[in-house]
């Protein structure tokens, strides 16, 4: 059964990715930043659901549950009511946040407490094919990996063990743990590269994030310090990438780390939309990332603009025929004629989809239909 994760963003939603994936095959995971913008994203996957034939599961983690997610969770319900048995689509919902328990209660669903599991909620749908488990004593990675059996298909060939440690330690802030200053170590590792490599939306950012905690947290296991943790770092990575370049066409080892992989990043379709007049989209690239593989794209002749969309809602415009300043001052905004930048009219995007529904009509506004039709001359003819 094909399986979908939609997480947080951070270390813990992270680590919990690295769970699934050494459990099950994920076919797509969703990184989500904001509480806020669960829901949407929750929606949308809904939608896709109700017109799929195929079961799935939709495993979600370390997500704070707030008003729109509980709604989502009574559609996800209501959905499955309507699909025949056999057919219904599994809802994997774990969550550690005291707050979820909170809301839950606001929109009248109560959490049952866990008779073998002390601190285990559990929140009953009234449908066996949905889990929604809230245990606040314990990080999100740990849960994917202690209730495993919701979704895997196999155990995992890798010893979890630190890391499980390291990330409950410092996201839970145990800083009387023994796994605290290896978790720091870990935290620090993570946020340095998980946008600035392999971004997000790209098929090879989940293995590549995940290699790095695997192998981060084989050093903890092994003993390494903090210390020691941060000066192998950079071997971890570079086996991490290595591996990722083995088969790649136009790899010169020359080049820097993020030089190398610019190049199979500009090689991919998954980054960037094309728009109707051939601009091409990205969405939250990193700054520096977006500078580079832009100009790769452009000097192959893919495009001759491209638009990055932040989150927070600020566009970045490259061009190789002036046309970005032109792009920009569309959104209230200026900068060079090759390189310049404006901002959103809501002000924040959650999503490619979304971050494509916002700029397309901006950028390539409809035109009336008659604009196109032969008698549109006729009609304002008064001959």
């Amino acid at each position: 059964m094909r399986l979908i994760q939609i997480t947080h963003h951070d270390l813990d939603g992270y680590g919990a990715c690295t769970v699934a994936s050494a459990c099950a095959l994920v076919e797509r995971v969703v990184h989500v930043p904001r509480y806020s913008d669960v829901g949407p994203v929750f929606e949308d996957e809904i939608r896709r659901l109700g017109r799929t034939g195929e079961r799935e599961t939709l495993l979600m983690t370390d997500l704070g549950l707030e008003e729109q997610t509980i709604a989502g969770l009574k559609k996800f319900a209501a959905m499955n009511r309507r699909r025949e048995e056999g057919g219904k689509h599994r809802l994997v919902v774990l969550d550690h946040h005291a707050s979820s328990l909170d809301q839950l209660r606001r929109q009248g669903l109560e959490p049952a407490a866990d008779g073998e599991r002390p601190g285990l909620s559990r929140i009953d749908l009234g449908d066996p094919e949905i889990a929604v488990l809230i245990d606040d004593g314990v990080c999100a990675t740990r849960m994917t990996f202690d209730h495993r059996s919701l979704f895997a298909t196999h155990e995992p060939a890798t010893d979890l063990s630190a890391l499980l440690a390291a990330i409950d330690a410092v996201d839970l802030w145990r800083k009387d743990s023994p796994a605290f200053p290896g978790g720091l170590a870990l935290d620090e590792l993570f946020w340095e590269t998980v946008s600035s490599f392999v971004p997000v939306g790209h098929p090879w950012h989940e293995s590549f994030v995940s290699g790095l905690l695997v192998g981060a947290a084989a050093a903890l296991r092994d003993g390494a310090s903090p210390a020691e943790l941060e000066r192998r770092a950079l071997a971890i990575r570079a086996d991490v990438v290595e591996a990722l370049l083995r088969d790649a066409p136009d790899d010169d080892p020359a080049l820097t780390t993020r030089m190398r992989l610019a190049r199979a990043l500009a090689r991919s379709d998954a980054l960037f939309r094309p728009l109707k007049d051939g601009t091409l989209l990205s969405f939250a690239l990193d700054s520096g990332t977006f500078q580079r593989v832009s100009d790769l794209i452009m000097d192959a002749g893919r495009a001759k603009r491209v638009v990055n969309v932040q989150r927070m809602g600020t566009l970045s415009f490259r061009s190789n025929d002036g046309t970005a300043l032109d792009g920009a001052r569309l959104f209230r905004g200026g900068g060079h004629r090759d390189a310049a930048g404006g901002r959103l009219q809501s002000g924040s995007a959650f999503s490619m989809a979304d971050a494509i529904a916002q700029v397309e009509p901006v950028l390539n506004p409809e035109k009336p239909p008659e604009a196109n039709s032969p008698f549109a001359a006729l009609k304002n003819w008064k001959g």
